[in-house]
């Protein structure tokens, strides 16, 4: 028989294929983006560069896109990439080559993590389409900065961006536990959820 569902560090156990809010988890969604890398780990570093990095610098960035967005609205920004705590951070190439499938998944993750976390199951398109904004902006800063991507070629694949977007903002290499304590930190202020930070934030 095979096994379609992962035992979450929370003790949740997610059905991939059929996954449902109550057994999401934010301390199992940071722990994981935490040690998910970008690039397939081919950065400069002595870290990889996390997905929970990113989703702080994306969220960071569509604030200055939208800043009339409501905290709800950034909290989706926040959690763009949350189905990649269970499924991975799969380069386009790779997405591409799998085909429809991962679409499908990764929908049906988006869906359940929406939802548990009081969002709309699918986003409306002008808001996603900021956020993929803010994302592109991400993208590129991190190609040109830790990827060893030329401008040139990071022009063509995301878009040059709006410099001032980027203006003053970095890209962050830090150790997984400090990452995770600081998406789980930004997570508590958008939500207003009272988490306790004293234990490192690893679920229980």
């Amino acid at each position: 028989m095979k096994r379609a569902w992962q035992r979450m560090l929370s003790g949740r156990r997610l059905d991939l294929l059929d996954p449902t809010p109550v057994d999401v988890e934010i301390g199992d969604i940071a722990h994981g983006l935490s040690f998910v890398a970008r690039w397939n780990g081919q950065t400069h570093g002595d870290y990889a560069y996390s997905v929970a990095e990113h989703s702080l610098l994306v969220e960071t960035i569509f604030g200055r896109i939208a800043p009339e967005a409501s905290e709800n609205e950034r909290l989706a920004a926040l959690l763009h990439d949350a189905p990649e705590y269970v499924i991975g951070d799969m380069i386009s190439p790779v997405k591409a080559a799998i085909g429809d499938e991962y679409g499908r998944l990764d929908a049906r993750l988006t869906a359940a993590i929406h939802i548990r976390f009081g969002l709309p199951a699918v986003l409306p398109v002008a808001l996603k389409r900021r956020i993929k904004q803010a994302d592109r902006i991400s993208a590129w800063m991190e190609a040109t900065t830790i990827a060893r991507f030329t401008e040139a070629e990071a022009n063509r694949f995301f878009g040059r961006p709006d410099p001032r977007l980027g203006e003053g903002l970095e890209i962050c290499l830090r150790p997984p536990v400090t990452v995770r304590r600081a998406f789980i930190r930004r997570y508590a202020e958008l939500s207003g959820d009272q988490i306790s930070m004293s234990s490192g934030d690893v679920p229980a």
